[in-house]
This record gives structure tokens, sequence and C-alpha cells, in this order.
């Protein structure tokens, strides 16, 4: 038995170093680092959202634009069904790319945030104190083995008393705020597009 057992500790101590290069072993646990501090599920969250129809941002002048490519995959879909675009206050919206049910869970998570906002300070919610919040429960979900990152890119975009604002929620957790931000399959092609417009004077007419 003690044979066996040091033939099977052998077998795997030798296979890890090339577990490494190609994250297999690694990969099995979002709270599991590879040797080169990496974790590969947040990575294949974010690979999620490359593979899927882009969203786009602006923040303009005197407003905020949301746009989504939707994707038909049947004659048979209600155009309306399946948004990928939400309200989640009064003055603030959601736009997502990547597993749309963990878009839809995470609107709802922003809803509830938003409210609880507004019964604690008797105020609307500013994105900014919005967004830390949705980062905060995003990055959580990159921290224990028995959950998996959300799958999904959010553009959070609101217009309040001290103007436009807009940011972009990754699956690590991390946000950025942004004058324009596109998420998704054609991010690449849309952000070229973007850099070239001076949006802080384009109006949303």
């Amino acid at each position: 038995v003690s044979t066996q057992s040091t033939g099977v500790l052998n077998s795997f101590s030798s296979n890890s170093d090339t577990m490494t290069a190609i994250g297999t072993g690694y990969d099995l646990s979002a709270s599991t680092y590879s040797p080169d501090g990496r974790l590969f599920q947040v990575e294949y969250a974010s690979k999620a959202v490359e593979n899927s129809g882009t969203a786009i941002g602006l923040k303009v002048k005197d407003g905020v634009v949301l746009a989504v490519e939707k994707w038909v995959h049947s004659k048979l879909l209600i155009p309306e069904a399946n948004r990928r675009i939400a309200t989640i206050d009064r003055h603030i919206g959601l736009a997502t790319s990547g597993l749309l049910a963990d878009g839809r869970a995470l609107a709802n998570r922003a809803r509830d945030e938003a409210q609880n906002y507004r019964d604690t300070y008797m105020s609307p919610p500013p994105l900014k104190a919005l967004v830390d919040r949705i980062g905060l429960y995003v990055q959580a979900y990159t921290l224990y083995s028995s959950v998996r990152p959300f799958g999904i890119s959010a553009i959070l975009a609101s217009v309040d008393k001290d103007g436009p604002s807009l940011y972009v929620v990754q699956p690590s957790g991390v946000s950025y705020g942004y004058n324009g931000a596109a998420v998704g399959k054609g991010r690449q092609l849309a952000n070229t597009e973007l850099e070239k417009l001076n949006l802080p004077v384009l109006c949303v007419d």
C-alpha cells in the first residue's frame, strides 16, 4: 500500500510542471492561482465575453447611449425577448455582453443595490457608488471554489445632477470609467471607431 501510494504522489508531482503551461489542474477552481500568478477561471470568463455579441456605451455632452448587438439564432425568436439592456434605476441603465443569464442575475443584483441605497440615504444612488458595490459583488465570485466567476462584462451608464457617467465592470470585478467603451466580440473594431469621435462635444440628438 505504501509503494502504491508513493507512486500516485510521484505521478501527480511529475505532471504538475506540464499542467502549469496549459492551465489544466490550476483552472479547476476560481480560488487557485497558477505558479505564474494567473486565475484561469477569470480568464475563461473573459473569453465568454469575447465570444458574445458586442455592447457599446457612449458618454456624450448631454447624456449617454447604450447599444447592443443582438444575435438572432432562429427566425422563431420573438425580437423583444432576451434583452441585454436593462433599467436599474430611473437614471441608470445597464448593457451586458456574455452569458445572458448572468447578465439578468447581475441586473437584478444592481436593482437591489440601488434600492438599498435609496432606502438608506433617501436619495438616488450615484453611479460610482453603485459600480463599487457591483464590482465587489462580482469580485466575490472569484474568491471561492464553490462558485464560478460571472461570464459577462457590464456597461453601466447614468445621467444625474453631476452629468453623464459611464463605467465598465469586468468579470474580475475591476471597474473603469470611460467616455466610450465596447465589450464583446467586436470590441476592438468598435473601440477603434470610438477613438475617432470627439465624444465630449457630441450630443445625444
